[in-house]
């Protein structure tokens, strides 16, 4: 999954960074509350990892700044401040976890995934372009198509769905959808998008999916 790490401690950024890579996510990182707002209200993420004391500002003014457009966006803050009030406040604001400094990472990775399967099961019908995916039926609609896809296809199309417009390597979708273990240099993205695009493609239109030339591939938002 696609997370921003917003974090102004090069070192804790760092440790982070290459933690989260290793469980197989993509990583931004932002070091001020400017920057961190920015990317959030232009690019696709899936969770977001917030400090609170940052060099231009707090990160409650994150929350205030993002949530107006990103209502779902799951939200971990994680801060040394402890206080109670403080923790309450965030929470109203709209963040969804709270994590106090120092921490084990085996506990943030663990709060990362419970709070990104919360994220994802509170949407069930996936919007895109044209395309609607239902994810507790594995039912794929396009007008007046609607075709029931096998696992893998479906975790394919799901994994694009879930960053409209956002192209997508090869090596990112291959890591999401068949693991970090699977071999790099196989064709295997490109056949099952192939199918994907036989059950969904319309003759005398774009395809829904777009071959981005040397880069990869994205759905149309």
């Amino acid at each position: 999954m696609r997370i921003l790490l917003v974090e102004d401690e090069a070192r804790i950024a760092s440790f982070v960074v290459k933690g989260l890579c290793a469980d197989g996510h993509v990583v931004e990182h932002a070091s001020t509350l400017d920057e961190a707002v920015n990317l959030a209200v232009s690019r696709e993420f899936d969770l977001v990892l917030l400090d609170l004391l940052l060099p231009d500002g707090h990160g409650r003014d994150f929350l205030v700044r993002v949530r107006p457009s990103q209502p779902d966006l799951p939200v971990i803050v994680v801060s040394a401040v402890e206080d109670v009030e403080e923790k309450v406040e965030l929470l109203d604001l709209g963040a969804n976890d709270y994590m106090t400094k120092p921490f084990a990472f085996t506990e943030l990775s663990a709060r990362v995934r419970a709070n990104l399967r919360q994220g994802q099961s509170s949407s069930r019908v996936l919007r895109a372009g044209d395309l609607e995916l239902d994810t507790a039926t594995r039912v794929v609609t396009r007008g007046n198509i609607s075709v029931d896809l096998p696992s893998r296809e479906f975790a394919l199309l799901e994994y694009l769905m879930r960053h409209p417009g956002q192209v997508l390597t090869r090596s990112q979708i291959l890591d999401a959808v068949w693991g970090f273990d699977f071999d790099p240099g196989s064709n295997v993205v490109d056949v099952y998008v192939g199918y994907l695009r036989r059950k969904l493609d319309v003759p005398g239109e774009s395809s829904p999916i777009e071959t981005m030339r040397g880069a990869g591939y994205r759905v149309r938002h």
